[in-house]
């Protein structure tokens, strides 16, 4: 498995390196709480606003699965799990695709989009006021370079595991 070294005896975290960790911990789950409560008036959750937000940005709203899957950083397993509970609730469809039988795409409805369009603006108040009004520009420059660098050695690892 990726994340385990070769040696046996773990390399125990150091204060500082705890207080990161804890400090993330803490505030990414408190945050994702919030921001998924923060939906709940729309019948939404994080999951199904992440789908619908990568669909609304693709071109005709369609997206491979397999892409949607790796954009999302999910397994095919639960992208598919995901999409059946958004078919049910008529927010997408998948269609076979026709060069290659096998594969298909997730589709957004124009009920799904009319969800995320009425979502939007309260999903984007609630960020804001959550996360980026709590951080000074120099901060969130220094976010999103961290954590591309994070999300690219994850990203990395988990197509390594699919």
């Amino acid at each position: 498995m990726a994340a385990q070294s070769s040696d046996k005896t773990p390399k125990w975290l150091n204060p500082r390196e705890m207080k990161a960790w804890r400090s993330y911990i803490i505030a990414s789950r408190r945050l994702l709480e919030a921001l998924d409560s923060d939906l709940d008036g729309h019948d939404l959750s994080m999951a199904d606003y992440e789908v619908l937000a990568q669909l609304s940005d693709a071109p005709d709203r369609r997206m491979r699965m397999s892409e949607l899957a790796e954009i999302a950083m999910l397994s095919k397993s639960r992208l598919s799990h995901r999409m059946k509970v958004m078919e049910k609730a008529g927010w997408v469809r998948r269609e076979v695709c026709p060069e290659d039988k096998r594969g298909s795409f997730a589709v957004m409805t124009e009920k799904g989009w009319r969800a995320i369009v009425k979502a939007a603006p309260d999903h984007v108040a609630s960020v804001r006021n959550r996360f980026v009004d709590n951080l000074t520009v120099k901060d969130q420059e220094e976010l999103a370079k961290i954590f591309d660098r994070v999300t690219t050695k994850l990203r990395d690892e988990f197509l390594d595991d699919l």
